[in-house]
């Protein structure tokens, strides 16, 4: 079965490709403050594992808000780095370039913590499966740990720490500010997994 692994060059998703070894993984530079360091990340972990990577840039930066945006969160938002109906929109452009690529399924790499968000929990996850099947391609849509945090997926794939060190997981910059949630999160996981401060 031919994959597209959406590769944000963060932790949850460098362990899926580590894992998975998917026929394409796709970064998508949305306009997000940290694509840079995400596009780099992303990049190193493909180059590695030999695995087929690209790069799709759809400015959406006027839409966002929030952290990843630089802006104010919104009203509704339930975390500061909320950006409105982004796993969405990132979902719908993997699953266009999927037709594309002949590719059969979408591969996210949400995990247990990221239930604070809607598109985060599997009811979203879920719903966005059986849209996707609805249309054209009949694309579907995974989310194998959507049931582990961070750690326990990184444990159970057993990702070495020389592919998951080039994780990018700042929200606000394209090199890790070391104080956004992105950031705390990145460390406390590498604390875990037993590998540290750095």
């Amino acid at each position: 079965m031919n994959r597209l692994l959406l590769l944000s060059g963060g932790m949850d998703s460098i362990a899926l490709a580590w894992h998975l070894r998917p026929s394409l993984c796709l970064t998508i530079d949305y306009g997000q403050l940290s694509a840079e360091g995400e596009k780099r990340a992303a990049t190193a972990v493909c180059q590695e594992l030999g695995l087929r990577h690209c790069v799709l840039c759809v400015d959406c930066s006027s839409l966002g808000s929030g952290d990843m945006a630089g802006r104010a969160p919104s009203a509704i938002a339930p975390v500061p780095e909320w950006w409105p109906f982004r796993n969405q929109l990132l979902i719908t452009l993997g699953a266009t370039v999927a037709v594309e690529e002949r590719c059969s399924r979408v591969v996210i790499g949400s995990v247990a913590n990221d239930s604070s968000h809607a598109d985060g929990r599997p009811s979203f996850v879920d719903l966005m499966d059986r849209l996707l099947q609805l249309q054209e391609g009949g694309i579907a849509l995974e989310a194998p740990a959507l049931g582990e945090t961070t750690v326990e997926l990184c444990r159970r794939v057993a990702v070495p720490h020389s592919v998951l060190g080039w994780a990018h997981s700042c929200h606000v910059a394209p090199v890790g500010c070391g104080a956004c949630r992105g950031c705390c999160k990145h460390r406390e996981t590498m604390r875990e997994l037993g590998y540290g401060e750095y």
